[in-house]
């Protein structure tokens, strides 16, 4: 009997250290097609810094309606994209959300702000 105790004992609690591991930490960031966005800008592929901007813009909408945060580094790939279309206003307006957002980007997104170069 006190060995069956001692079994059914260990079974639970392998059980319960099981479940606890299956559980899926949440998500902090909604990436959406970001990673797509990025590789696309660095392929130079056919999609327009226009085209991407818009695609970038559709996903922002997505990921504000989730609830989870904007990642690091898509405000200021977002403002590039505009500072290649010569909206310099959005390019600064993007560059100073990126650098509220996320603190620790404020010395590259400096750099990125004062070398510039459409």
């Amino acid at each position: 009997m006190f060995t069956k105790l001692i079994r059914l004992t260990a079974l639970l609690a392998l059980a319960s250290t099981l479940a606890a591991c299956a559980t899926k930490t949440p998500a902090l960031y909604s990436w959406q097609g970001y990673q797509a966005n990025l590789d696309a800008y660095f392929r130079a592929s056919s999609l327009s810094p226009d085209a991407q901007a818009q695609l970038m813009e559709q996903d922002l909408q997505k990921i504000r309606a989730s609830g989870l945060a904007v990642p690091p580094g898509y405000h200021a790939h977002l403002g590039l994209l505009y500072g290649e279309q010569g909206d310099l206003d959005k390019f600064a307006q993007q560059v100073a959300l990126e650098k509220s957002k996320f603190p620790e980007s404020q010395t590259f997104m400096d750099f990125l702000t004062r070398n510039f170069k459409k």
